[in-house]
């Protein structure tokens, strides 16, 4: 899968579409999806152009990758579902086709506010 520069994140990354914000620095954004899966569904994408956790790994800044694994738990704490404040969440990103990425910008999916279940059907 290559970066497709018209994703859907790309777009709101240049603000072509409006999202509903929780968090941003300079390096990342999150937001609430627009087709939550549970009770909490909130998504915190890179600011850079990365197709995947592996592309990401490979050509992003030590600064982006902390800043990236940083966010996700502030995301987590803002949102009450983080280990310390709430009772826990599960943060997933897809890899490719068998991974079921459908977006090839790299997002994490945080689920929470009520139990998970498993993890693959």
């Amino acid at each position: 899968m290559s970066y497709d520069k018209n994703n859907i994140f790309a777009k709101i990354l240049r603000k072509e579409i409006s999202c509903k914000k929780i968090f941003e620095n300079e390096h990342v954004l999150s937001f609430h999806d627009v087709n939550p899966q549970k009770k909490i569904h909130a998504l915190v994408i890179p600011k850079g152009e990365y197709v995947d956790l592996d592309d990401f790994n490979q050509r992003a800044s030590d600064h982006e990758i902390v800043a990236l694994s940083k966010a996700i738990t502030e995301v987590a704490k803002i949102l009450g579902i983080s280990v310390d404040i709430g009772k826990g969440y599960r943060a997933l990103t897809n890899l490719s086709e068998h991974g079921g990425q459908e977006v090839s910008h790299l997002h994490f999916h945080l689920f929470g506010g009520e139990k998970v279940g498993k993890m693959v059907e």
